[in-house]
């Protein structure tokens, strides 16, 4: 009896485990302005450190969040950056559950972000999107854009947060995550 019942509870938590895992896998990242895989266009790439891109931030689409998300985190990160700790080209928390997206351009000094949400100072030294603009002839660097969904509703960030802490937190309080990669070289 005890072993039936042990066999049993064993499969049914084997079962929900495999539905939740299904769920994280649901979670997907989209662009019409950025590609898995595929080099970021020029309108996207910083304009600076001999880069002369339109630094505008790419529109970004989320799908089949995990259950209990409360809000929602937004990071792009180059690991490729010739810094020993990678370079952040763009953070932003606090991001209301009900969100599904952000407009091109949501990143930019002009730009619009939903109510309540922040941006963090990246590796730039100051909040908002910057681009990608790896040095010249250092090879392809990969911009790893990532969403993250939170089981709480915002982020307790002090004001002079960095980058490092505010991925702590969110990995910290993440329920799931989806990513997509594109490429960028000069």
């Amino acid at each position: 009896m005890l072993a039936r019942l042990c066999k049993t509870t064993l499969i049914g938590a084997c079962a929900l485990a495999a539905a939740a895992a299904s769920a994280a896998d649901d979670f997907t990242l989209g662009s019409p302005d950025v590609a898995d895989g595929k080099r970021i266009a020029e309108q996207h790439v910083f304009k600076g450190f001999g880069c002369d891109g339109g630094n505008v931030s790419p529109a970004l689409a989320w799908r089949h969040p995990p259950a209990g998300t409360q809000s929602y985190a937004v990071t792009v990160y180059d690991p490729d950056a010739p810094t020993g700790s990678g370079w952040w080209h763009w953070v932003v928390v606090n991001l209301p559950a009900q969100t599904t997206g952000l407009a091109a351009g949501a990143g930019n000094p002009q730009g619009t972000l939903p109510a309540g949400a922040r941006q963090i100072g990246t590796d730039f030294g100051a909040p908002g999107y910057g681009g990608p603009c790896p040095p010249q002839g250092h090879g392809e660097h990969r911009y790893i854009f990532t969403v993250y969904a939170l089981k709480t509703p915002h982020l307790d960030l002090p004001a002079n947060a960095t980058a490092a802490l505010a991925g702590f937190m969110m990995r910290a309080n993440s329920l799931g995550s989806a990513s997509l990669t594109a490429t960028y070289s000069r």
